[in-house]
């Protein structure tokens, strides 16, 4: 017997480079079917229908750098903490989740991806956000860009260790500092896998990374968050100076990048000016986000909650007294809210960058990022004020 048609009406459409007013989606067996408007596409009488409210319908989010969120971090290591997570993202719009390992030991790295592998591989949208692959972005940082990560777990790449993670095949996305010794290899194991692969706690000068965009590196995380500038650069170097990861990034058009637009780790007018010189095509958001999301303000444990570093939330921001912020303690729909309002981007792009354009540098465009027949039915109800009033994954309600 043929599944029931879902059909989604009495709200606009957000797609990719405009807004669709009076629309209609119609989905089945957990994707879209069809987009158009309410005059011209018919909605079967059998259809279960979703109520928009007149307010907007938006492709569910997709967040490719975050650590956790309602007391657990993926870095606890198991598939309890990763279903928490994963539902506390899903209830500020994020469908799709990349979970992002921090510094830590081998065993703690490897337990963090078999966890995600369990919950990958009995999902059900009551789990919250489908895990996509994992971001390996711990231990390969730069000594002195460890930021809110504990120190004594990062380390420089070793292939063994690495090669041991990739074979577990979860991992869709890596991350490791150029100037480090065995950064290219690397780079070109994860090249040779079709990783998205980033630079990032990373002190590189131009020269560090053009051997990385040599070897495949083609993104750089959290702008002007923990890495290098021509400041740092006069200070390893000395002069003449020299160009940074900054330059590199806004030289290089296929390279891109991602902010933290929570109010907190960057201004307004570097969000517009990030929008404007990278393009919503080449600028992702993302949340960063730590176990205390949707936790009331206090003491928590970035990474695993055995050892992982301390830190502070306000209920705004993560933060170490003393030693800068600590990570984001606030969701994909503060994001996406925050780069249209804040960072004056039409609202259609300020949804793409937290859909189609991760879906796209990650390669799963093809079933998700944006309203259009044949993707998943990953469906956001939205208010005019874009705020998350109910979340579809694969069609199916998330509960909570």
């Amino acid at each position: 017997m043929p599944s029931p048609t879902l059909a989604f009406v009495n709200a606009a459409a957000i797609l990719p480079g405009r807004v669709l007013e009076d629309a209609v989606i119609l989905a089945r067996d957990g994707r879209i079917v069809s987009v158009g408007v309410r005059d011209k596409l018919a909605v079967p009488a059998d259809a279960r229908r979703v109520d928009g409210g007149g307010g907007y319908f938006a492709p569910g989010y997709i967040d490719v750098h975050v650590h956790g969120g309602e007391g657990a971090d993926y870095m606890d290591g198991t598939p309890d903490a990763a279903r928490i997570a994963n539902r506390a993202h899903a209830r500020h719009g994020t469908t799709t989740i990349f979970p992002t390992t921090t510094t830590g030991s081998p065993e703690q790295l490897e337990a963090m991806l078999r966890a995600c592998a369990e919950v990958r591989g009995d999902w059900t949208a009551a789990d919250g956000a489908r895990i996509a692959g994992v971001h390996y972005y711990g231990p390969y940082f730069a000594e002195n860009k460890v930021g809110c990560h504990l120190k004594s777990g990062r380390r420089d790449p070793d292939p063994a260790e690495y090669e041991r993670a990739f074979d577990l095949d979860i991992v869709r996305i890596a991350t490791c500092a150029a100037e480090l010794p065995g950064a290219e290899a690397f780079y070109r194991a994860c090249a040779r896998r079709g990783y998205l692969i980033t630079c990032g706690h990373s002190n590189a000068s131009w020269t560090e990374m053009s051997r990385a965009y040599e070897a495949g590196a083609r993104h750089v995380d959290h702008f002007w968050c923990a890495m290098s500038s021509v400041v740092s650069l006069r200070d390893r170097f000395g002069t003449p100076m020299q160009g940074s990861m900054e330059q590199f990034v806004y030289r290089h058009a296929e390279m891109s990048t991602e902010v933290i637009a929570d109010g907190c780790h960057l201004s307004p007018e570097l969000l517009a000016f990030a929008a404007w010189i990278k393009s919503p095509a080449r600028l992702l958001l993302v949340t960063d986000a730590n176990r205390a999301l949707d936790m009331p303000p206090g003491r928590y444990r970035f990474g695993p909650s055995a050892d992982g570093e301390w830190f502070e939330s306000d209920g705004k921001v993560g933060f170490q007294p003393g030693h800068g912020l600590a990570s984001s303690v606030v969701g994909m729909d503060t994001m996406v809210r925050n780069m249209h309002r804040l960072g004056g981007v039409p609202l259609y792009d300020a949804v793409r960058m937290g859909s189609l354009t991760p879906a796209e540098r990650t390669g799963i465009a093809a079933d998700a990022g944006s309203l259009e027949a044949g993707k998943y039915a990953d469906v956001l109800v939205l208010d005019r004020e874009l705020n998350v009033k109910r979340v579809y994954i694969g069609g199916a309600a998330f509960g909570g």
